[in-house]
């Protein structure tokens, strides 16, 4: 595990950190970084077989960190392409579609997509209105979906749609290339920027019998996948409070205000020691939840507590980073003012921070309080 921790940071530090603020800016996708994130072998994570790295979950948890330490939009890339698809084609694919996808996606020799949420339904996921109606020898697919990450590049999108015929949600793996099929960028954001997002629209769009995933029959089949990669997640986060810590005492060290470093002055300390005491205490968190998972008694509770209070704690540690490094904590290339931004969708996507704690008081008190009570008379 402290080997892939070690490779990974060497390749993030020596060969994305130089280039991702200029990408960022431009909010582009650098390319040329696939072929060495490929060779790290941890796309696939937690797979075991068609040349996917077979990572426990905690280390698998540890390497995503340490990609989102240096930059979170190249974490969110990796798991997207690797905790969401290669997952799904894992656990709910059949032997032929894992032997056919996994290898290549393994090696990011072709890159792969997530499409559930759509443009009206986001954190009513459940309520997608994308179909999918059965034809000879296929599956004629209708709708839209939007916010979809690595979307307007990838060879190969997940989509999940609306059985016409049962009303349950079923799974189906489209080629980049299906006629009917397009993806256009989602632009202007303010953080994950290099994050290809995109809204993808599909008008008729045919699918193979061969390519609809048997394992996927209602929504309740998604979240098997959605609890690993919560717990993933859960860890980018963690990571990009790391790299923020490291930049504000490298920080405070070297510049000097009023003759002295601004390390020596005790509000900074302050500051610093609160980010480390939470850095800390959001690390313990997330290694809990691994553990969780790793002997089977990990909840939807327990990822949705750990994911919501680790971004919450992250939000705080990050802007306590900010006014650490002052007017440079707004520019991009000081990593802060950069990790600023990225952590802002982070805690929005998975799950926003309100719904995952909702969740968490479900299974704790065994009340849903996910729509408006009825109004009362009074």
């Amino acid at each position: 595990m402290w080997a892939i921790r070690a490779k990974v940071r060497e390749c993030m530090e020596k060969e994305v950190a130089p280039i991702m603020a200029e990408y960022w800016e431009k909010a582009e996708f650098p390319f040329q970084i696939i072929p060495k994130l490929g060779a790290l072998h941890i796309s696939g994570g937690t797979i075991k077989g068609y040349g996917c790295p077979g990572l426990s979950v905690t280390g698998s948890a540890i390497a995503t960190a340490e990609v989102a330490r240096v930059d979170a939009s190249c974490s969110t890339f990796i798991l997207v392409h690797s905790s969401l698809a290669m997952l799904t084609i894992a656990l709910c694919g059949s032997e032929d579609q894992k032997q056919k996808y996994l290898p290549s996606l393994a090696q990011f020799k072709t890159v792969a997509c997530w499409a559930l949420t759509e443009p009206d339904n986001g954190s009513d996921a459940s309520g997608l209105q994308t179909t999918a109606t059965k034809v000879a020898g296929g599956w004629i697919l209708e709708g839209q979906k939007r916010w979809i990450g690595n979307s307007t590049f990838a060879d190969v999108l997940i989509i999940f749609a609306r059985n016409t015929a049962t009303n349950q949600i079923n799974g189906y793996i489209v080629k980049k290339d299906a006629p009917g099929l397009t993806a256009t960028k989602i632009a202007n954001k303010i953080g994950l920027r290099i994050v290809q997002n995109g809204d993808i629209i599909l008008k008729r769009v045919f699918v193979p019998d061969e390519d609809r995933l048997p394992g996927v029959n209602s929504f309740q089949d998604t979240n098997k996948v959605l609890a690993v990669s919560r717990v993933m997640v859960a860890w980018q986060p963690i990571g990009i409070s790391m790299g923020v810590y490291d930049m504000c005492l490298r920080y405070l060290k070297e510049r000097k205000q009023f003759g002295a470093p601004l390390a020596a002055f005790q509000i900074n300390q302050q500051k610093l020691v609160q980010m480390l005491g939470n850095v800390q205490a959001m690390f313990l968190v997330g290694w809990r939840l691994c553990k969780l998972y790793e002997s089977g008694k990990m909840t939807p509770g327990h990822a949705s507590m750990g994911k919501s209070w680790i971004t919450i704690k992250a939000r705080e540690t990050v802007a306590l980073g900010r006014e650490l490094l002052g007017g440079n904590g707004i520019l991009a290339e000081f990593l802060v003012a950069k990790a600023f931004c990225d952590l802002e969708p982070i805690y929005t996507y998975e799950g926003t921070y309100d719904i995952n704690t909702l969740v968490t008081a479900r299974e704790v008190t065994g009340i849903a309080s996910f729509k408006p009570a009825a109004r009362s008379r009074l």
